[in-house]
C-alpha cells in the first residue's frame, strides 16, 4: 500500500475506506442481509461450513477485497481462482420443497453479495463520522465496489455509476426480500458465535447489537431480534464507541489487519505461481 501516492483520486478514496479494519464492525450485517436472499441462504446451508468455522467467511470476504483493491493482477487472479473454485460446488436444483434453485456463480447473486458490502460500507461511514459522505466520495465508492462481482462472473452490467442509482437499486431489492429458514438458522449460529473459541464468544454481544442496529427494520423483525428503546440505546452506545476509537486511533494502526492480510494473500499468490520472492 505504499504506492497510493500513484493513485487516481478516486482510488485513492477507496483504498483509504477499505484499509480501515472499523468497517469489519458490519461483517455480520452484511451476511445476514445476503441470506435474505433465499437462493444465498440456501447454498450456505447446505455447502458452507459456516457452524464449524465461522470466521472463515468474514477473513475470506476480506482478503478478497483486499486483493481487489491493494493487490496486483497476480493477487486478484489468485484469489478469484479460489473463489471461483469453492463457488462451483455451490448449487442446487431447487427440488427442496423449502428451497429455490440456486448457483454461487450466478450473476444476480454474486451482484446481490457485494451490493450488501456496499450498503454497509455506506452506512457504517456515515454511523461513524456522524455527516453524510459527500456526493463526490459516494460515487466514488459505488464505482470502487464494482470488481467485487464483476471479476467473478457478475461482469459489469447492472452495477450503477452513481450512489443515487445504487440506493433506487437497493431499495428495490430490498422490497423483493424473503428471510426463510435457512437464513434463520444460520444467522442463530453465526450471532451466538458457534464454533467460535469460547475466549471470543463474550465478544458477540456487541456484535449483536451492532449487527442489529445496522440491519433495515424490516429484515430486524424477519430474523426475529428483539429491539426495545433500551436496546437500540445501547446498540448506538456500541457504534459511538466504535466512532470514538475510529478518531483516536491513527489510520495507520487502523490499516494494519488490511496490511497483514495483503502480505499473507501475496505470500500465497506468490508461491502459487512459482514466485518464491513472494514467500519472504
Amino acid at each position: 500500500m505504499s504506492d497510493d501516492h500513484d493513485l487516481g483520486p478516486e482510488q485513492a478514496v477507496l483504498r483509504r475506506h477499505a484499509a480501515d479494519a472499523t468497517l469489519m464492525a458490519g461483517g455480520a450485517t452484511a451476511i445476514l442481509l445476503q441470506l435474505a436472499d433465499p437462493r444465498v441462504a440456501a447454498g450456505v446451508a447446505r455447502h458452507s461450513r459456516f457452524r464449524d468455522r465461522p470466521l472463515d467467511r468474514l477473513v475470506g470476504t476480506h482478503a478478497y477485497l483486499t486483493a481487489l483493491v491493494f493487490g496486483d493482477e497476480r493477487d486478484i487472479r489468485h484469489v478469484s481462482r479460489i473463489v471461483d473454485a469453492r463457488h462451483a460446488r455451490v448449487r442446487g436444483d431447487g427440488e427442496h420443497p423449502h428451497r429455490p434453485a440456486y448457483d454461487a456463480r450466478d450473476a444476480d447473486a454474486q451482484r446481490w453479495v457485494a451490493a450488501t458490502l456496499l450498503a454497509v460500507a455506506l452506512d457504517l461511514e456515515e454511523r461513524l463520522s456522524g455527516s453524510r459522505l459527500d456526493t463526490a466520495t459516494a460515487d466514488a465508492l459505488v464505482r470502487g465496489y464494482a470488481p467485487i462481482a464483476a471479476r467473478l462472473q457478475g461482469g459489469p452490467a447492472g452495477w450503477p455509476e452513481t450512489r443515487a442509482e445504487f440506493e433506487a437499486w437497493w431499495d428495490a431489492r430490498l422490497a423483493d426480500l424473503r428471510v426463510g429458514d435457512d437464513a434463520r438458522s444460520v444467522a442463530r449460529d453465526l450471532l451466538a458465535g458457534t464454533g467460535l473459541p469460547p475466549a471470543l464468544v463474550p465478544l458477540m454481544v456487541p456484535v449483536r447489537l451492532v449487527t442489529a442496529g445496522l440491519l433495515p427494520p424490516t429484515l430486524r423483525a424477519a430474523y426475529g431480534m428483539n429491539w426495545t428503546p433500551r436496546i437500540q440505546r445501547t446498540a448506538d452506545g456500541w457504534l459511538t464507541a466504535i466512532a470514538v476509537l475510529r478518531r483516536v486511533v491513527p489510520a495507520e494502526i487502523r490499516a494494519i489487519p488490511t496490511r497483514a492480510s495483503l502480505r499473507r494473500l501475496r505470500r500465497r499468490s506468490r508461491y502459487a505461481e512459482g514466485d518464491l520472492r513472494g514467500r519472504g
